[in-house]
């Protein structure tokens, strides 16, 4: 079992910046993917971006260029900078762990609310 935590959400003027953070615990050593997803009021759950244990990363085209994620595997956490945010970022950002063994299993986080206002 993986738990995950975030924090670091909370309301924001557009233009401006949050990080979000994701505490990991239990069995991580299984984990091969990490990512950060958000739902919006209405709207499907759809990935923001994602890290690979190598390292490897992948985002939507709408945050390409403004968000940036990061994994410390020493602390086990990983964070979504977010910069430059707009009104249509608003929305529960979850985190997202998955572990291919022994067989396919998506962790989720409780999630945190953005909400980009002024």
């Amino acid at each position: 079992q993986v738990q995950l935590v975030e924090s670091g959400g909370g309301l924001v003027q557009p233009g401006g910046s949050l990080r979000l953070s994701c505490a990991a615990s239990g069995s991580v050593l299984r984990i091969n993917t990490w990512g950060w997803y958000r739902q919006a009021p209405g709207k499907q759950r759809e990935l923001v971006a994602s890290i690979t244990r190598l390292g490897s990363t992948n985002y939507a085209n709408s945050v390409k260029g403004r968000f940036g994620i990061s994994r410390d595997n020493a602390k086990n956490t990983v964070d979504l900078q977010m910069n430059s945010l707009k009104p249509e970022d608003t929305a529960v950002y979850y985190c997202n762990a998955v572990s291919p063994l022994p067989k396919l299993t998506n962790y989720w986080g409780q999630g945190t609310q953005v909400t980009v206002s002024s």
